[in-house]
């Protein structure tokens, strides 16, 4: 690739994000560019005492339309889109008196931030930029005589080739600069396309697009020899991706993937109800518990499986405080997540170095209505996301027995639980705290064994006589296909079963129920989670 120089002689600005704006702009205005800007821009450079032509002066035709009409116009985009080699695009450009724009300089109007902030239809949709696209696009297009910049963390890279070339920009800059432009213009139709579908209520349209802003370039993907990329959609919904890292190492592909497992399960507890404490390890959690406060929450979690919990993620519902900070370093863990941390609970955090505390503000809410997609070979999977909770389901009691008040109450919990571990599930909780959890099985007999397996290996490590699973609850994120996996629960002491139901076999499960004297309800709700 030839690396050839474009001198600028000409830049039209016309930006809504105004941030770092008149410095860019007198720094062109010192390499002798002249300015052509539109609207508040162009009164924001004039103010600043900076010379600068109104783009009407280019069009012959004042904005009009409520400024819905100001560059869509041959004199902008011919300037824009003429190659400056072509004798026939140069001869165009005189006989209709088109002067050429070297540098464009676009932000477009807010649309996501002002669908982020709830505003009505007619706000969004005036908000939706037309002729900023355009520019946008067809300077990109044209980039081998032109530089288009769509933010203005790209200024100080174009400042620094004109300084460096006498005023010039290089094709490499141009190139990088027009690729950034289009995948904007794409991520911005995108939001666009989404939020109509939205408010269409279009469950399948036709095109689905999907954009986001890079958050950052990751070392490696889920394995060394993969790369990976970190990026931030419109949807701003609390988590790992909006949260604030105070410390730590840098995230890893599969640290965010963990931390926003642990962050949404941690959303279906009421943090004004009680405080609650998820412990992740491989996406999957392998300890939640509720309790009066954070550390007992902690150490209830964490005495569900000790040994998976090291090196795992550990979210809190609450405000981070000493006491918890001190009990959760007490051991090796690789994230901290929480809506806010103490001053007290941050200094002893950063006592572990490497140890990544983020603060994310807020919690996401279990219920929001939005979309999850994954790739496939050859497509996109997408669908809404699971925003059913266990608060607002009808519990139908099937057996002679049903459950006590106590039982009811660990039965909602560990229901909240089973939506987020990997399919088949099985999770085994009491006293509002998980005791055993068998996530990710073929057959869900197997995970019933295995959450029973997990729950005997706590009790040894725990010197207690019996594993807790003597006398607790039992959660299936789907129907038992036979009484098989019922019986693994009730050999391991479960009293009372919490399941969706559905099953051509209930009748099956129930007279096993009943036969056993343990209760059971029926959510007629799946979580499937694959």
């Amino acid at each position: 690739m030839t690396d050839h120089p474009r001198r600028v002689t000409r830049a039209l600005l016309s930006v809504s994000d105004k941030t770092g704006l008149i410095e860019f702009a007198r720094a062109l205005a010192g390499h002798g560019i002249e300015l052509v800007s539109t609207g508040g821009t162009a009164k924001a450079i004039a103010a600043a005492g900076l010379a600068v032509r109104d783009v009407s002066e280019l069009t012959g035709f004042p904005e009009m339309m409520d400024g819905r009409v100001k560059t869509l116009h041959p004199n902008v985009h011919g300037g824009l889109l003429a190659i400056r080699h072509n004798a026939e695009h140069a001869d165009a450009m005189k006989a209709h008196g088109i002067a050429p724009i070297d540098l464009l300089v676009v932000n477009l109007y807010p649309f996501e931030a002002t669908v982020d902030r709830g505003a009505g239809y007619e706000e969004c949709i005036e908000n939706i930029d037309i002729g900023g696209p355009a520019m946008i696009r067809a300077a990109a297009k044209n980039h081998d005589d032109v530089a288009v910049v769509v933010e203005a963390q790209d200024y100080q890279a174009v400042l620094d080739e004109l300084a460096a070339n006498q005023g010039a920009t290089t094709l490499s800059l141009r190139r990088r600069l027009a690729a950034k432009a289009y995948a904007r213009t794409a991520a911005y139709d995108a939001a666009i396309s989404n939020w109509f579908a939205a408010e269409l209520r279009t469950d399948a349209p036709d095109f689905r697009a999907v954009g986001g802003r890079l958050i950052q370039a990751l070392r490696y993907g889920e394995n060394p020899h993969q790369t990976a990329a970190f990026y931030r959609t419109p949807d701003r919904r609390p988590g790992v991706a909006t949260a604030r890292q105070l410390q730590g190492k840098e995230l890893s592909y599969n640290n965010i993937n963990d931390t926003d497992a642990a962050y949404e399960c941690l959303g279906e507890f009421d943090a004004t109800r009680t405080a609650a404490v998820v412990i992740v390890k491989h996406a999957n959690p392998c300890g939640v518990a509720e309790g009066a406060d954070l550390v007992s929450a902690y150490r209830k979690a964490l005495a569900c499986d000790s040994t998976s919990a090291f090196g795992g993620i550990v979210a809190l519902n609450r405000t981070l405080d000493a006491d918890a900070a001190r009990a959760i370093t007490e051991i090796f863990t690789e994230v901290i997540i929480a809506p806010d941390a103490t001053e007290e609970a941050i200094a002893i955090v950063a006592t572990k170095k490497n140890l990544r505390l983020l603060l994310a503000g807020a919690l996401p809410d279990p219920r929001t209505v939005g979309l999850t997609a994954k790739t496939v070979a050859g497509g996109l999977l997408v669908q809404s996301r699971d925003n059913a909770v266990v608060d607002g389901m009808t519990l139908k009691v099937v057996t002679r027995r049903a459950p006590t008040d106590a039982e009811m109450r660990d039965l909602k919990f560990a229901f909240r639980v089973a939506k987020h571990v990997k399919s088949n599930t099985i999770v085994y909780a009491r006293d509002l705290a998980t005791v055993g959890i068998g996530a990710g099985q073929m057959s869900r007999v197997d995970s019933a064994r295995i959450a029973a397996r997990k729950a005997q290996d706590a009790a040894d490590e725990l010197k207690l006589a019996a594993p807790m699973t003597r006398g607790s609850v039992v959660a299936s994120d789907a129907f038992f296909p036979f009484a098989d996996g019922l019986l693994v629960a009730i050999e391991a002491g479960a009293t009372a079963v919490i399941q969706p139901g559905g099953s051509i076999r209930d009748d099956e499960v129930i007279k096993a129920a009943d036969d056993a004297g343990i209760a059971m309800v029926f959510t007629g709700v799946r979580h499937f989670r694959h």
